[in-house]
């Protein structure tokens, strides 16, 4: 099935022939259907902390915090922005001036880049519509930049970009005796771009917040590469015979994940950021979070250093009752399978309620050991409709995560992936039908066998810029 041609392809990329026939074997069989038992709620699987219980958590978080920690902000920030300006493009390539470009080109004056854009402007003396849209696409390149470094907010001092707006909150809920972690997942062409930003501006924020920033980057690995196969499930070739490989998805960024030295990682989308004057809220939930993931660790890490002495039965109930985790009844007393359910790599996500169309989100499922557990589901992965409509939460991309055991030693995270909640999706290319497979989602199925936490956060912790005009929206300006 593959040549010697199709081997050197695998090894540059650093995948074994085991690996590309697994593969190719998924397409032949397909994955199985998650055993979806209900919906995560507010009764069963999601914490709304009361007053009380709030301060306590935050003050959880604050303690850590005094102590010799690493924490580490980590921000998947490899998309281009290109999604963001669909309609620019076609409006760009003589489409149609629909309500979306009429707002666009009349709040010009109230983008952030504004300024660099309307300089041009000037100096070209454009006043066309199509031709201010090729200025920003082109000119200025917001066609193929990421979205970590378009100019989303203005500020007194100067516009901000996302990846600036990420260093602020860093040193707000992240910062452990005055040093702040980030690490950023990049594409490989913009790594040049993201290092020079962030370099330009790191003096200014350390100086505002009177803080050392440590800034790191990564690519996704050219390992996580999956093959795509044409309609019959074998290789899809190009016209010279060479195998076409497909990123693997943001599951494939597990194992930038699993290679960061820290003890507590907090993970959020890089579009998701506000200006400083709406932060409160994302600050205070932030640090809930931790707080609360903080202290369920402590208490984990208790039993499972007591192991021996402790009743099987209250190691049983604190599972099910403050981590969700419902267990098979002929294990409940079983100590080596508490251990193992109590030593794992443990998440607290944020979710926030469902006021629209009910979509991808918490849920409870049962695994193939018989236990039931909160997992993040993609809508893809939910196959009845009922199921999704009884969703009263949605997934924001909102989570702080635990990485070390009891013994302080960092989990190897690839143990902890379901592989079979990758899935297969239909593509094209040349004109030819693809197919093409996207490994498990990174909150999804590659921390599927993680100890996960819901906990409800407010909608306002929640602003992604999906289109430029989004960027007009009142979180935003």
């Amino acid at each position: 099935m593959f040549t010697q041609s199709d081997l050197q392809q695998l090894e540059a990329r650093g995948i074994s022939l085991a690996v590309a026939e697994e593969q190719l074997h998924a397409f032949q069989t397909g994955f199985p259907p998650l055993h979806i038992v209900e919906a995560a709620s507010v009764a069963k699987g999601i914490l709304v902390p009361s007053c009380e219980e709030k301060a306590h958590y935050l003050a959880a978080w604050e303690q850590y915090l005094q102590g010799n920690h690493k924490v580490l902000k980590f921000v998947p920030a490899s998309g281009a922005a290109s999604r963001m300006f669909k309609d620019l493009f076609t409006y760009m390539d003589g489409g149609e001036e629909t309500p979306f470009i009429q707002q666009f080109l009349s709040h010009l004056s109230d983008f952030a880049f504004y300024g660099e854009l309307h300089q041009l402007m000037e100096e070209k003396h454009i006043t066309d519509g199509r031709d201010i849209v090729r200025l920003l696409l082109e000119d200025m390149n917001y066609g193929k930049l990421p979205k970590g470094l378009l100019l989303f907010h203005k500020y007194e001092d100067g516009p901000r970009t996302p990846a600036l707006e990420h260093l602020v909150e860093g040193a707000l809920y992240a910062n452990a005796g005055g040093k702040v972690n980030l690490h950023f997942t990049i594409s490989p062409e913009h790594r040049a771009l993201f290092e020079q930003h962030v370099a330009e501006h790191l003096m200014h924020y350390e100086e505002a917040y009177n803080a050392t920033y440590d800034v790191s980057f990564s690519e996704q690995k050219p390992s996580t590469d999956t093959l795509a196969a044409d309609k019959d499930g074998q290789p899809f070739r190009e016209k010279d015979g060479k195998l076409v490989f497909r990123p693997g998805g943001h599951g494939a960024l597990i194992e930038n994940l699993g290679e960061q030295d820290a003890d507590i990682v907090f993970v959020k989308n890089i579009d998701n950021v506000v200006p400083d004057r709406l932060k409160e809220p994302t600050i205070e939930y932030k640090r809930l979070l931790a707080g609360i993931l903080v202290s369920l660790q402590e208490k984990a890490f208790a039993y499972l250093c007591n192991l021996e002495a402790t009743d099987a039965e209250e190691i049983a109930c604190f599972l099910e009752e403050q981590l969700c985790c419902y267990l098979p009844a002929d294990k409940r007393h079983d100590k080596s399978y508490l251990a193992t359910k109590l030593n794992r790599p443990m998440r607290v996500c944020g979710m926030v309620k469902n006021e629209g169309e009910p979509g991808g989100g918490p849920f409870l499922v049962k695994g193939n050991d018989g236990a039931v557990q909160l997992q993040i589901l993609e809508s893809s992965q939910i196959a009845d409709p009922q199921l999704m409509q009884q969703a009263t939460h949605f997934n924001p991309v909102d989570l702080v995560c635990a990485l070390r055991d009891h013994k302080g030693d960092r989990f190897n995270l690839k143990q902890y992936v379901d592989p079979l909640t990758a899935f297969i999706s239909q593509k094209s290319k040349d004109g030819r039908e693809l197919q093409a497979l996207e490994l498990p989602g990174l909150w999804n199925g590659a921390m599927a066998d993680w100890s996960t936490v819901f906990v409800e956060v407010p909608i306002e912790t929640f602003n992604p810029v999906k289109t430029v005009n989004d960027l007009l929206r009142e979180q935003h300006q």
